[in-house]
């Protein structure tokens, strides 16, 4: 760890350390050296777009899967137990797991697969009740969703190495519905907020190794919802989505989990768009599907490290929205 720099740096800086060769990231008044390796996983860094709604027959049970360090289309992973959009998904470095969403009525259904191998979807649990754009976040142990479409602030969390119903966590600052469907985290930080009514910019967090209520961590650029998320350890990246609803948006923003704060301008997605999913690795963001308002099957990615504009990476099998999206090599792992 480098000593504090002479002059003033801003929160969440990123350089390279020339004495040691190593990355570094300022936050909390000093310099951090960051945790750059991609970790040796089976199969692969993997990211999962699940569910979503589609032309035919209008709720899709279709997984696709990607290597995120490599450009390309998805490929087909399984199917979930029941086709439905707007479900909530998070993931361990085993499996991906997906709660809630609507197909007609809403669900409290909780699937789960192993990232490793393809296959179909599995029965997990229950949520606490049924609903759709339940918002989630997850460590290596815990998946965690807040709120829903039913506008409340209940937040919720299973242990992903088992089977069981979710029980209650806490509560949320605030009563939203349609937020993300994929998730932002580090190890330590889930981060929630968005959504609507009336479109918030409030970020919230949760310590998620506890239970207890979620607390106010900053501001997004502006009033937002139905972006894609993703991260690594140190940042969160916000992808698209709606700002003051209908308009779409390409925007990206990010924030630096350690620390609070208001969100920052990253950089834009090739086309505005919302109702996307996101997906992470230590190095990448793959933000998938959407709205434009014509349904596509567009993959964008970023280098989460730099800033920048979203670079063009593959095709979904189908082009959805109101997919979900999770990986087994993001920020929280």
């Amino acid at each position: 760890m480098a000593l504090k720099p002479p002059v003033e740096v801003p929160q969440g800086a990123i350089r390279l350390n020339t004495d040691s060769q190593k990355m570094e990231f300022f936050a909390q008044d000093q310099w951090w050296e960051m945790a750059t390796d991609v970790p040796t996983l089976n199969g692969g860094a993997r990211g999962t777009f699940s569910g979503g709604h589609n032309a035919s027959p209008g709720y899709a049970d279709r997984i696709d899967f990607i290597t995120i360090p490599t450009r390309g289309n998805a490929t087909d992973f399984g199917n979930l137990t029941v086709g439905r959009s707007a479900s909530g998904s998070n993931g361990s470095r085993v499996r991906g797991i997906q709660a809630g969403g609507y197909s007609g009525s809403n669900s409290d259904v909780i699937d789960y697969w192993t990232f490793s191998s393809e296959g179909n979807a599995v029965d997990f649990g229950n949520l606490l009740s049924t609903y759709h754009w339940v918002q989630p976040t997850s460590n290596a142990t815990r998946g965690v969703w807040a709120n829903g479409s039913t506008v409340i602030n209940v937040i919720q969390y299973i242990t992903m190495a088992s089977a069981g119903n979710s029980v209650d966590f806490g509560d949320s600052l605030l009563k939203t519905a349609v937020n993300s469907n994929s998730s932002c985290q580090s190890s330590t930080r889930g981060i929630l907020g968005g959504g609507t009514p009336s479109t918030t910019n409030t970020i919230e967090y949760i310590t998620t190794a506890t239970t207890g209520n979620a607390f106010d961590f900053g501001d997004y650029t502006a009033h937002t919802a139905r972006e894609g998320r993703a991260s690594n350890s140190i940042r969160g990246v916000f992808m698209g989505g709606t700002r003051a609803e209908p308009s779409l948006s390409n925007t990206i923003d990010y924030i630096t989990i350690a620390t609070k704060g208001n969100a920052t301008n990253f950089g834009d997605l090739s086309q505005a768009r919302s109702d996307t999913a996101g997906v992470g690795s230590p190095v990448r963001a793959v933000c998938g599907g959407g709205l434009t308002p014509s349904r596509v099957d567009t993959m964008d990615y970023i280098s989460i490290a730099t800033l920048g504009n979203a670079i063009d990476f593959g095709n979904l099998s189908e082009s959805r929205d109101h997919l979900a999206g999770c990986s087994n090599a993001h920020g929280g792992l």
